[in-house]
This record gives structure tokens, sequence and C-alpha cells, in this order.
């Protein structure tokens, strides 16, 4: 029969699998100055080389980053969206989010996906 103390190892180990393979939902905020030319994001979690896909769109359009973790795109024409984001993970690895930021994202909403990093 199994100790107390080997129950517990066991219940640690199983919780310490649990939360490493569910990370963090990832979570994209519309920045200030968000409007239908101009898409400011700020995500929930630390990636790098942001772009996005319009609506549409055969290619993605990369956005710039800031000091801040913010991360812009200036269009010159208003923006189809929905809009699709790929990123690299500090991790490692590249993903995309179909449809993350949704027709008519405002300054100050945010928009949760699926993807757990």
């Amino acid at each position: 029969m199994a100790s107390s103390s080997s129950i517990l190892l066991a219940a640690v180990a199983l919780a310490a699998l649990f939360a490493v393979s569910y990370g963090s939902a990832l979570t994209f905020k519309a920045g200030p100055g968000c409007s239908a030319k101009k898409l400011v994001l700020i995500p929930s979690i630390a990636i790098s080389e942001v772009e996005v896909k319009e609506k549409g769109a055969d290619d993605f359009t990369e956005l710039k980053e800031s000091p801040a973790g913010t991360w812009t795109l200036d269009s010159k024409t208003p923006l189809k969206t929905p809009l699709s984001v790929r990123f690299a993970a500090k991790s490692g690895g590249y993903r995309v989010v179909d449809d993350a930021i949704p027709a008519g994202f405002k300054s100050g909403a945010s928009y949760k996906t699926s993807l757990q990093l």
C-alpha cells in the first residue's frame, strides 16, 4: 500500500505536468489610437515578429514593435477585418491565430484566443 507521502508526491507531479501542459491563454488588447487604418496590439504574453493578414489577403504584413512592447500597423487604407495574427513565440516556433482581431475592433478591447502558450 502506498504511503501518504508517495500519494502527495504523485499529486504534486501531476499538478506540475498539468501546469506545464496548459500555459496561459493568449489575449490581444487593442491599444490606444486604434482606428480603421491603425492597429495597436498589446499581447498578454511575450511574443516577437508579429504580423497580421487581412481578410482575403494572401500575405501577412509586419507590425512594428515599440519599446513599450506594443505592436503597430499604420495602413494607408482601412484594414479588412477580421485579422489573423502570426508571431514567433518566445518559447520557440511560429503560431497563427486565425481571425484573432474581429471586425469593428476598438481601442481598449481585449480579444482572447484559444491558444495556450
